[in-house]
């Protein structure tokens, strides 16, 4: 019996139509004369999906007892025995009630499918198994009902029933989704713009993944080696030159043109390893190509061309971009080239683009790697062995007659023996006296220089020549013995620059601590200096032994650059050993560079903050205090005037007059005082646990009665605050939404918990801000829109965020459904780390 398929409907979300989708299907598939049953489909009282179950024929559902109670289940066995052709389940990773046969639904669509019925079912991304800690990070909310990955990936085919957060959210309202009483805490918690955001990313590239995967399936089973151009793949062809860099720019600004067009790097390595780029420019281009959004790649081939198209046809890439020949034209004799021969071969379904630049016919100029060195005792006995060796078995080949064949043999033996130990010149040596002794003592006439017979004289060559052959192949394979662990080394430092050092990872202190560590230095410094008459000062160092002032001091100096070099003391190193000790200069030179940018940059923004807020504070004072002040003044003006005679309702509306002012003057003050601590770094929490019931009731003491309205349920966890902080920061919140709610519509303070989390929104019913505003509105002396003067200084959000992200929570803004603002305040639970939610952008904070 063949298998049934398998169609899944793949949402990132409740609500986003999967099952309105599946019964769609359901529906064409009927009009055309297919079988087709509903096994198990919720429609959670959604009108709109209820009517698209009539006209459906649906298995009678099988009635569970559990812990008192009936719960409805799909019925597995009536719908093997109805036996359609199509079956509809709903809710694949739905767990069953104790007593099924299965534990899990996806279990019985299991049965269904080896039964030949073919089944549609839906399940949103967030159940899938690979996907709980991800899911969990994003909602706060652990997955219970999950489906294993692998059973969505061999379903025939995957649905993605897409919709927008706000699409979705607007959804939810208007009441299409769940019911009255549950959308407000659905909306404040899983649909939030944030998490359906991520939800939905998630979803997406899952299917594009399942997509390209699939593509590749079939391109590898069809063995289709042409081109696909299903997006732009550019790759950039490297051979570690200057010119790189160019031909990296010119490949991204290929890859813009197109949708998702991706850039591949790649630096093309001989096996043998006797040649390689410079290791401070494929850095730099590696950083390069990751600051673009590409990938670097390094591939070994021996034959370039052939290699570098077998990359690009791996890869499905559709354009190839390389430099002109660096070569000069007298090297064109030994061959085309590789642009040459890249594009001879690339055939009709890859485009390559030869790119002049600067370093066009100047030669190649690559430093060659040469052979590894033995170390000196080493050669000392293969010397010994390859000298002293021959005359020792001499001797002892004297006292026994093994026959000319065996003493060749011996003496072959002790070659390649010299060849082991010191290399090529103690094995030829050994091969000249070996022949010497032979032909002296072995070969006929004995104890004379020459020989008889001619055959003698031709197994002597032959003995010479095996003698030579062996010793170059062994004394070969040392070198590259020892070669490939010297190179595997320095792999190894040249990964750890470019997974650190690049991602800025390293301190410059620890890059040099790296460098003294790699090459057992007594000590490192990176000295520099403005200019050629400028004496050297030292940026960083690191180790013992005496300062070294100037690079020509030091034991080894290799230079970055003009007026840059690193120095080391402790010994001379090998000429080998300068190349990895170039990548470290550069990176140590891209480190510092990123430092003092970094110092600048916050030096500038620290100086036009300072800047912005002193002309707003002028202007504040110049106005916002003086109104207030100049009220109060005339108030106190008329009440000393002798010439009118006031009556207690003009001296007592006199009076409110001067209150308010007053007031006003008050609460204007203590947000400049808190907005000067915040500026200054004076502000230091007193964190301690407590519940949010005890502190948000006193922060609506400042507000018109009924103008706003509780919520703080007394389950909640409690809060590592500082009361006197979170107070503060609630009463500005509230009275800044009071400020701009519409009359009859009160402010709604509500609590909820999530994950390890607290959240306290203040939701206004006013007229909302637009997205692009959202962040403007916390900064200081900012008011969205026209809002008068006498609404503020514009520092009561300021201070609210700033009083937040001191406590280590945050604060943001989001749209009311149905119009309005809320504020979300979100604060650690007690017992909780603090979490730095903005560390990495400084510039959003009010501080």
């Amino acid at each position: 019996m063949a298998r049934g398929k398998l169609r899944i409907h793949l949402g990132a979300a409740p609500g986003v139509g999967k099952t309105y989708a599946m019964l769609a299907e359901a529906h064409r598939r009927v009009e055309r004369g297919t079988d087709c049953v509903v096994a198990f489909v919720e429609h959670h009282g959604r009108p709109r999906t209820e009517v698209l179950l009539h006209g459906l024929e649906q298995v009678p559902r099988r009635e569970l007892a559990y812990r008192g109670g009936a719960f409805p289940e799909m019925d597995l066995d009536a719908v093997l025995a109805r036996r359609p052709r199509v079956a509809l389940v709903d809710e694949l990773a739905h767990t069953n009630i104790p007593g099924s046969r299965n534990a899990k639904r996806w279990q019985d669509v299991e049965e269904l499918l080896a039964a030949g019925i073919d089944v549609i079912s839906t399940v949103n991304i967030q159940h899938l198994e690979s996907l709980g800690d991800v899911v969990e990070s994003i909602t706060g909310v652990r997955q219970q009902e999950t489906v294993p990955d692998e059973v969505v990936r061999r379903a025939d085919q995957v649905e993605l029933v897409d919709m927008t957060p706000q699409a979705l959210r607007r959804r939810m309202a208007h009441g299409n989704i769940y019911r009255p009483d549950k959308i407000d805490a659905a909306l404040s918690n899983h649909f939030r713009p944030g998490n359906l955001t991520a939800l939905r990313e998630l979803a997406l590239l899952w299917v594009a993944d399942r997509a390209d995967a699939y593509l590749t399936q079939y391109r590898s089973e069809h063995r289709v080696s042409k081109i696909w151009g299903s997006r732009e793949r550019i790759v950039v062809g490297l051979t570690g030159g200057p010119e790189g860099r160019t031909l990296i720019r010119r490949g991204a600004r290929l890859a813009e043109k197109g949708a998702g067009g991706e850039v591949l790097a790649v630096y093309i390595a001989r096996s043998d390893g006797l040649t390689s780029a410079s290791p401070k420019e494929l850095a730099l281009q590696r950083t390069l190509v990751e600051d673009l959004g590409g990938t670097f790649h390094h591939v070994v081939g021996d034959d370039i061309p052939a290699a570098l198209l077998a990359f690009a046809r791996g890869v499905n890439a559709t354009q190839i971009v390389l430099g002109s020949s660096r070569r000069k034209t007298w090297q064109y004799v030994f061959g085309p080239g590789v642009g040459a021969t890249v594009a001879r071969d690339s055939g009709p379904d890859l485009d390559v683009h030869i790119v002049t630049h600067d370093e066009v016919a100047r030669g190649r100029g690559l430093p060659v790697a040469r052979g590894a060195r033995l170390g000196r005792s080493r050669r000392v006995w293969g010397w010994i062995t390859g000298v002293a060796g021959p005359p020792l078995l001499a001797a002892l080949l004297n006292a026994v007659d093994l026959g000319l064949a065996n003493d060749m043999l011996l003496f072959l033996a002790l070659t390649v023996a010299a060849a082991l130990l010191g290399g090529l010149l103690p094995a030829l040596a050994s091969a000249a006296v070996g022949s010497m002794l032979l032909n002296y003592f072995y070969t006929p006439p004995l104890h004379r220089w020459t020989i008889a017979d001619p055959k003698d004289i031709v197994a002597i060559v032959i003995f010479v020549a095996v003698g030579v052959a062996v010793a170059s192949v062994v004394d070969l394979a040392a070198r590259r013995t020892h070669q490939a662990a010297r190179l595997r080394a320095e792999s190894e430092i040249l990964s750890f620059l470019a997974g650190n050092v690049l991602r800025g990872e390293t301190g410059l202190e620890d890059l040099l601590e790296r460098v003294r560590e790699t090459f057992g230095m007594e000590s490192a410094a990176l000295l520099e200096r403005a200019s050629d008459v400028e004496p050297w000062t030292c940026a960083g160092r690191v180790g013992r032994g005496h300062p070294v002032d100037r690079p020509d001091q030091a034991d080894v100096d290799m230079p970055v650059g003009d007026h840059m070099a690193l120095a080391l003391t402790g010994r001379v190193l090998p000429a080998e050993d300068r190349r990895v000790l170039a990548a470290f200069a550069a990176q140590a030179a891209v480190v510092l560079d990123r430092r003092r940018l970094r110092e600048e940059a916050d030096r500038a923004r620290t100086l036009a903050e300072g800047n912005r807020i002193r002309t707003a504070l002028l202007a504040a004072v110049s106005h916002d205090l003086r109104t207030p002040l100049a009220g109060i003044k005339a108030a106190v003006t008329s009440l000393r005037s002798e010439d009118v005679e006031w009556s207690e309702e003009d001296r007592a509306e006199l009076l409110a007059g001067i209150e308010e002012g007053a007031d006003r003057l008050d609460h204007l003050v203590g947000n400049l005082l808190d907005m000067s601590r915040l500026q200054t770094g004076t502000v230091t929490p007193l964190i301690r646990e407590i519940d949010l019931d005890e502190v948000v009731p006193m922060a609506l003491g400042g507000v018109p009665d009924g103008s706003a309205c509780l919520d703080v349920p007394e389950t909640l966890p409690m809060v590592a605050v500082d009361p006197g902080l979170l107070e503060r920061a609630m009463a500005n919140l509230v009275e800044n939404a009071v400020k701009y709610s519409p009359p009859g519509a009160p402010v709604l303070v509500a609590g909820s918990a999530l994950a390890d989390r607290v959240e306290v929104r203040v939701v206004d019913r006013g007229p909302g801000v637009p997205d692009e505003a959202k962040e403007r509105i916390f900064e200081p002396f900012q008011r969205h829109g026209d809002a008068p003067r006498g609404a503020g200084v514009g520092l009561g959000l300021a201070v609210a965020r700033g009083f937040a992200e001191a406590m280590g929570g945050t604060l943001d803004a989001e749209d009311t459904p149905g119009g309005g603002l809320t504020m979300v305040l979100t604060l650690r639970a007690a017992g909780t780390r603090p979490e730095h939610h903005r560390a990495a952008e400084p510039e959003r904070q009010a501080t």
